[in-house]
């Protein structure tokens, strides 16, 4: 079975095209050739600067001769009908056969189909791949009418075995197909005439070309790591750029430069970033000092004086960068000296954030008075708070952000500090951003959490106000990142505070803004009306009650505002209720367990919710935990039974004293020794301590199951029996919604 061989060699390929270009080009092609009856049993592509590769092995000799019946309509069918059928199977119609059925004489279609050899399919799937690439940008040369990323000057494709190697032969726009590649573009100039792929993957090594790209990163990480060892530096890792520099260079070479001295003093995430964004320089750190001292640049070809043109050239650029960084960096160190932090933040109030939404001043204010409120709850110091959130964004008006958007934040901590602001807020000020992915760490210092949480909850709650909310897949203001971002910050800082509170007070901030600026986004009064019956009655009194003291003395107008605010709020309340599920899932928690410890967020703290969910499906999975399941499942159907038959309510206490049979009684004793250790542990969260109390009922449940008859023939008894199995339901429902559990 003969093995394929594909190259399309071109002109430079981008670098940050080339990883998917080797997969389209994987999927194009393969996909062609299944479809076509041509299987392989494994493929592997591959990208460089210059060349598109792909190898598949174990192809058969010819695609399956395919024979296929269509039934049809009857005989005697109007003309139309079987006009249609002849057009789909593309035969005549003297083709079709005339076979008796049941329902009278009906019309068959026999397709056959020859087998085709390997060489014709494959070209017909090349030919269809390079012309329908799904490059991001491509181009015309020439006269001709083909599109590629960048010129494309040559076709090597084989087909080869042990017994040798066949050009498949087509041709494309005036290239033909052929077995000849090229090597380094200076090291080994002229045509590599190959055998297979491995012939090929040799050759190209020997004319100093890496094929994998991994392999290209592999040495460059390598070579480099070994350069700073030997200086007593460390390489600064950069994925990013790894993968971006083994897309430049055919045959990578590492070479360090010098950092003139004038410049080892700016921050080094600034010099790294100019480095990497001007230059494709990896940075090599003094673990000593912590300063970005060398680069790493990495060449294409070994050059005859080891790269000493190369590095003075790239000095002398990198030079001129760093001039413009120091630059930026002296000014706005002046700035600050002059007028301070909140000085340099002054050309936000003529930045606008958002057209409903005001500037970005007007975002700074509602920011700092929401961490100021939420503060307490998370052990920060209101001043602290309201401090960092007013000097968090200031760096936005900075010079060197301008310049390097991807430093906001990093700066603002050099700046803030640079003012002589402490006690935790220059740290505010970087990492506030933070979590930016479901990789990204937390912020944990309180100041910095405080002004985190205000800074998403002001996001999510801005553009509920406005009816901006994420559709599908668009979600262009990344809401969804902020509301997991709010949800993980309360989690993995164990906080307790409701966000309702909090979500109210900032939707009211927006609400007045709202009003004050454009009425017309505010729902009429019968569209509020319907809004506000539609939601949960005990969200309505909660959001109220934080109104209550002064709801009295509300105009109408501001009583609409506070409706508004209740409306948004359980719209997304729902919203992050949703993203927490997709959370849990994550973290392996069962759907329906998430569902029986679901709870509106503003009455149930994020960070509790995921403990008794992790406490809760580890009671499942025990066996005292299934059958305590099974046992509130029969009490529960039981009283439900009992209360649709007769109507009764048998909430009420019930008597001890009239527990007649052993097990009642038992049942009685094990309920009122547990109920106080059930609420002990819910009082200190310690939610793995309450199911271990519950498991303690499953003997005397148990046991009341199998000795007690709960319907008894005295109705006491009977009312009596049906209220211990609501107490019995109750206690149960005080850790989870034991009815949304399956199995």
């Amino acid at each position: 079975m003969p093995d394929l061989l594909l190259e399309l060699f071109s002109e430079e390929i981008p670098a940050r095209m080339q990883a998917r270009a080797a997969a389209d080009l994987k999927k194009l092609v393969t996909g062609h050739l299944v479809e076509a009856g041509l299987t392989y049993s494994a493929a592997q592509a591959f990208a460089g600067p210059r060349r598109l590769t792909l190898a598949l092995t174990d192809l058969p000799d010819a695609t399956r001769a395919v024979r296929e019946e269509r039934k049809g309509p009857r005989a005697d069918a109007p003309d139309k009908a079987i006009e249609g059928f002849l057009r789909s199977t593309g035969l005549t119609r003297d083709q079709l056969e005339t076979r008796a059925d049941k329902k009278g004489d009906v019309l068959f279609a026999v397709i056959e189909r020859p087998g085709r050899e390997a060489a014709a399919v494959v070209a017909e799937a090349v030919e269809h791949a390079v012309r329908t690439f799904p490059w991001p940008k491509s181009m015309r040369w020439g006269e001709g009418s083909l599109r590629w990323v960048r010129p494309l000057r040559r076709i090597l494709c084989l087909l080869h075995d042990e017994a040798g190697a066949t050009v498949v032969p087509f041709d494309i726009d005036g290239i033909a197909a052929g077995d000849v590649t090229e090597g380094h573009r200076v090291h080994a100039l002229g045509e590599v005439r190959v055998t297979s792929f491995e012939d090929y993957a040799a050759k190209l090594a020997a004319a100093h070309v890496v094929l994998d790209p991994e392999e290209r990163a592999d040495k460059i990480r390598h070579d480099a790591t070994q350069a700073a060892f030997a200086l007593g530096m460390e390489l600064v890792e950069d994925e990013g750029l790894m993968r971006e520099v083994a897309g430049l260079a055919e045959w990578p070479v590492v070479l360090v430069g010098d950092i003139a001295p004038e410049f080892l003093d700016l921050p080094p995430e600034v010099l790294q970033t100019s480095m990497r964004e001007h230059q494709k320089f990896f940075s090599l750190r003094n673990p000593a000092t912590g300063r970005i001292e060398k680069f790493v640049t990495v060449a294409n070809l070994e050059a005859p004086d080891g790269g000493a043109a190369i590095l003075s050239g790239n000095q002398r650029v990198l030079a001129a960068r760093l001039a413009d960084a120091k630059f930026f960096w002296e000014n706005d160190l002046r700035t600050i000296e002059r007028v301070g932090m909140k000085g340099l933040a002054a050309p936000l109030s003529n930045v606008v954030f958002h057209e409903k939404l005001g500037t970005q001043a007007d975002r700074v204010a509602r920011i700092e008075a929401l961490a100021r409120e939420i503060a307490p709850a998370v052990g920060a110091k209101p001043d602290l708070a309201g401090e960092a959130a007013s000097i968090a964004k200031g760096d936005l008006a900075s010079e060197m952000v301008f310049e390097f958007p991807e430093l906001q934040g990093v700066m603002g901590r050099y700046y803030a500090a640079a003012a002589g602001h402490d006690d935790g807020v220059p740290e505010a000020c970087e990492i506030h951003y933070r979590p930016l992915g479901p990789t990204d760490a937390v912020p944990t210092d309180p100041v910095a959490v405080a002004v985190a949480l205000a800074d998403k909850i002001d996001m999510l709650t801005g553009f509920w106000a406005i009816d901006e909310k994420p559709t599908g897949s668009r979600d262009p203001f990344a809401l969804r990142r902020a509301a997991l971002g709010v949800i993980r910050i309360l989690i993995e800082n164990d906080i307790r505070h409701p966000i309702f509170t909090a979500g109210m007070n900032a939707f009211n901030r927006h609400i007045a803004e709202i009003r004050r600026h454009d009425r017309k986004l505010l729902l009429s009064e019968t569209d509020l009306a319907a809004a506000l019956g539609d939601l949960d009655t005990d969200m309505v009194a909660e959001g109220t009650a934080l109104l209550a003291e002064r709801q009295g003395q509300l105009e109408a107008e501001e009583q609409s505002a506070a409706g508004h605010s209740l409306v948004a709020i359980s719209s997304l309340g729902r919203f992050i209720d949703d993203r927490l599920k997709v959370l849990l899932r994550d973290r392996g928690i069962r759907h329906d367990v998430i569902d029986a410890v679901a709870g509106l967020l503003h009455r149930d703290v994020v960070a509790v919710r995921v403990r008794k969910a992790e406490a809760l499906q580890s009671f499942l999975n025990s066996e005292d935990g299934a059958n305590l399941l099974a046992a509130y499942r029969r009490a529960a159907n039981i009283v439900a039974k009992e209360v649709e038959k007769d109507g009764g309510d048998y909430t009420a206490a019930p008597d001890p004293v009239r527990a007649v049979e052993a097990a009642e009684r038992a049942l009685f004793e094990a309920l009122g020794t547990l109920e106080p250790d059930v609420a002990e542990a819910l009082e200190a969260e310690d939610f793995t301590a309450a199911m271990a109390a519950m498991a303690r009922l499953r003997g005397p449940v148990d046991a009341f199951f199998d000795d007690v008859t709960v319907n008894a023939e005295d109705p006491a008894l009977r009312v009596n029996r049906l209220r211990l199995l609501s107490r019995l339901t109750a206690l149960m429902a005080q850790v989870a919604v034991w009815d949304a559990i399956e199995g």
